[in-house]
């Protein structure tokens, strides 16, 4: 079906405002024991970085089953919105930087995800795919979250439980070290990693991450 609209994308605010959304940035391999769940040495891993397409960002309630896939997997994150950018920030200037927070979950086809790295090929195929950045309400906070429960729960059985505390990379250094590679602006998200735990969901899954006293993000895979 062909189509001509054009659209900006938007996510709510938890006062009621729309938060235009321009950019998405991810980081990998942020927690040590997904690290070694990935069977990586996280002494040794880098922060990887990589991309979603701003119109990968997705409030609804209920989506499809993505296609090109039979390992679909979540994984669920804090998300940092930007009310400011620039480049080669220092972490003081990062953190001024922040706008708000929200529950987000990275969708994931591990299958491409995996065939991707054995071929050493990019990894948009299996990141960068329709409604790939579920997201709850952002709550406009400019102060720094340095700790709190992060849980993902899948048809209401926990499948994954960090406290932020654990992240390898903090919020201000990963702000930081993207500004030295990309010029951030407002506007921007970014995921900032998930715990162990990831794992496949099916047709009709139901999803709930709750991060601190944040918003909870809430989705079903339709059957």
């Amino acid at each position: 079906m062909i189509t001509h609209e054009v659209t900006q994308a938007m996510v709510p605010m938890e006062d009621g405002r729309q938060f235009p959304v321009r950019r998405i940035f991810c980081i990998g391999k942020n927690y040590a024991d997904h690290v070694v769940e990935m069977g990586d040495d996280p002494r040794k891993v880098p922060p990887v970085f990589f991309t979603k397409p701003a119109d990968a960002a997705c409030t609804d309630q209920i989506i499809p089953f993505p296609p090109a896939t039979e390992n679909l997997h979540y994984e669920g994150e804090l998300v940092v919105a930007l009310g400011a950018g620039g480049t080669d920030l220092s972490e003081r200037d990062a953190r001024a930087a922040i706008f708000g927070y929200a529950c987000g979950c990275d969708l994931t086809r591990r299958d491409l995800q995996a065939a991707a790295k054995d071929a050493g090929a990019p990894w948009d195929l299996a990141k960068a795919l329709d409604n790939g950045a579920m997201l709850g309400l952002i709550r406009p906070h400019t102060g720094l979250l340095r700790e709190g429960s992060l849980t993902l729960s899948v048809n209401g059985t926990e499948r994954q439980s960090a406290n932020l505390n654990a992240m390898i990379w903090s919020v201000p250094e990963i702000i930081a070290k993207l500004s030295g590679f990309f010029a951030l602006k407002p506007g921007d998200l970014i995921f900032t990693g998930t715990p162990s735990g990831v794992g496949p969901l099916q047709r009709g899954d139901y999803v709930a991450v709750e991060i601190a006293d944040l918003p909870p993000l809430r989705f079903s895979l339709a059957p």
